[in-house]
């Protein structure tokens, strides 16, 4: 058997699932599993897919690949973008893509299952293979933990994996220590008092509230965090009112927060707390603000030796120089999950997927194009090749270095 990795590719980006919606992509990674010889198991957190290959005694690595897409309209053009729509955890219609190369992960392991397979003579140990649910949802990790993963699947001596990234495909990015930032969804509701918008005098107007909040939620960076540390606060939401003359009686606010420091992290939740509370006291609110802390991915965290080791491997795989410290990153996962239930190291990689002719002065200067697309861009288009075939390489050569 010998999987066509660039048509499971174009299948997938042309036909993604939303979060805990995976069931056609789960459907397919377990087809091609049990086709390459590997014990399967579905149904794990709701879509969850783990393949087992037993190969003698030796240790257990496990590497992992999510499957969600996002809520994206897809603008790159390509011939098999998505037209795909889907229902959200809201019960809105919303446009779905995969916009953060989820596609990508799902390829390549698909493709270093099957080497990894059909080489079997050449190691030992036992190699598992996880398809994860809702990494962009930030609860698929926990919620196949919590499903029994462990009890279901060998244990793993070392948890693997990489994500597609906007830099040149060929090469891979790691980093020991702190690899990836944590990650906080917080909304907040603002209570005011609703009325007439001729009669501001008779209101506890929540919109001026809510502005107030959301500038002063500038200054906890700005000037509360040490310049050696990092953080960002966003306000991607502000919802409030239905009519142009009806001051409302409440506003919501949708804050995402990134840290690279678990007591950074503690700080900036604490003053996000203490400005609203304090808004809302000087603008006569009736009730401080509520806060729902909706999702939150913990700090991906490389463990060094096991780094050490990683980076020689993929060094050797992908050639001296191709493997780059690309140091922590503000983006979040939530892989570190299953290497904390596992009580294993974590290695994660970045992968680059785009053309290699567009960072000839990044790779002089350090510093990315501002132009090439992000991942949850619309515009996120990796490229087939070189990305897909190195995604594989790499994967295979990681997951080798631990085997036996």
């Amino acid at each position: 058997m010998t999987i066509d990795l660039a048509a499971v590719y174009r299948d997938l980006h042309a036909h993604p699932e939303l979060s805990f919606q995976e069931h056609r992509t789960a459907g397919i990674v377990a087809e091609q599993l049990d086709a390459l010889g590997y014990a399967v198991t579905t149904g794990i957190g709701e879509t969850g897919v783990v393949g087992v290959l037993a190969n003698g005694a030796g240790p257990t690595v496990l590497l992992r690949a999510d499957m969600d897409a996002l809520p994206v309209l897809e603008e790159t053009g390509l011939e098999y973008a998505s037209t795909a729509r889907g229902t959200d955890a809201d019960g809105n219609d919303v446009p779905v893509m995969h916009a953060c190369g989820h596609d990508v992960h799902v390829t390549c392991l698909l493709g270093a299952a099957e080497a990894l397979a059909a080489a079997t003579g050449e190691w030992s140990g036992t190699l598992v293979v996880l398809f994860q649910p809702a990494e962009e949802w930030g609860g698929g990790a926990e919620r196949m933990v919590a499903d029994g993963l462990f009890d279901r699947v060998p244990k793993p001596d070392v948890v693997l994996g990489q994500h597609v990234a906007p830099f040149p495909a060929g090469f891979a990015g790691l980093h020991a220590g702190v690899a990836m930032a944590a990650a906080d969804s917080i909304d907040i509701t603002l209570h005011g008092e609703g009325g007439h918008g001729s009669r501001p005098e008779t209101t506890v107007d929540p919109v001026y509230l809510a502005a107030n909040v959301v500038n002063r939620l500038q200054g906890i960076v700005a000037r509360e965090i040490a310049p050696a540390d990092s953080a960002v606060v966003t306000v991607g939401q502000l919802h409030a009112g239905t009519k142009n003359n009806i001051i409302p009686p409440h506003a919501k606010l949708g804050l995402s927060v990134r840290t690279l420091d678990n007591a950074v992290r503690d700080k900036v939740v604490a003053a996000i707390e203490r400005v609203a509370k304090a808004e809302a006291q000087a603008s006569g609110a009736p009730k401080e603000p509520e806060f729902d802390y909706v999702e939150h991915f913990p700090l991906t965290v490389n463990e060094h030796a096991a780094t050490a080791r990683t980076f020689a491997a993929l060094q050797a795989a992908l050639g001296e120089g191709r493997v780059l410290d690309p140091g922590p990153v503000a983006g979040s996962e939530d892989v570190g999950v299953l290497a904390t239930a596992a009580d294993a190291p974590l290695v994660y990689w970045f992968l680059g997927g785009f053309d290699p002719a567009m960072f000839g002065e990044a790779l002089k200067t350090g510093r990315l194009p501002e132009d090439v697309p992000s991942n949850h861009s619309p515009h996120f288009a990796p490229l087939i090749e070189p990305t897909l075939s190195t995604g594989v390489r790499a994967l295979v050569a990681a997951a080798r270095e631990w085997l036996d």
